[in-house]
């Protein structure tokens, strides 16, 4: 995988997230001015295609195409955290009262893992450039 796609597959993982977190915190609170925008941060479809885009984006950002593993465990072992968490809220599970703390906890897991894994590559590109 290039470095320019590594990073904006990394850039686009952490808008994700950034994107989820306000679906999850600012559009409840938008629903109450505005009753269409209630309509739409409640519909299951946004929760399931969130996930259907986290998914893929998480996997490729996390993961070392040409060694096809991971770049670093730990990293990736907190995304899996994270989407789990993100796919329990979407699903409700283990309740619906349960979703969005389990979504903004997932959330914030997956999005601090994306930018630990962005710096973590800034760092090694400089690394490699000083050699």
């Amino acid at each position: 995988m290039t470095p320019t796609l590594a990073r904006a597959l990394d850039a686009s993982a952490v808008g994700l997230s950034a994107l989820c977190l306000v679906h999850c915190l600012a559009l409840p609170a938008l629903a109450l001015l505005l009753p269409v925008l209630g309509l739409w941060a409640q519909a299951e479809w946004v929760h399931v295609a969130f996930v259907l885009v986290a998914a893929p984006v998480a996997a490729l950002s996390f993961v070392d195409l040409s060694k096809r593993r991971p770049r670093s465990w730990r990293l990736a072992t907190v995304a899996i955290l994270g989407l789990a968490l993100m796919i329990a809220g979407a699903l409700e599970f283990p309740s619906a009262a349960d979703e969005r703390a389990l979504t903004v906890v997932g959330g914030i897991l997956l999005a601090g893992a994306h930018l630990a894994n962005w710096r973590r590559r800034h760092d090694d590109a400089r690394c490699a450039a000083c050699e």
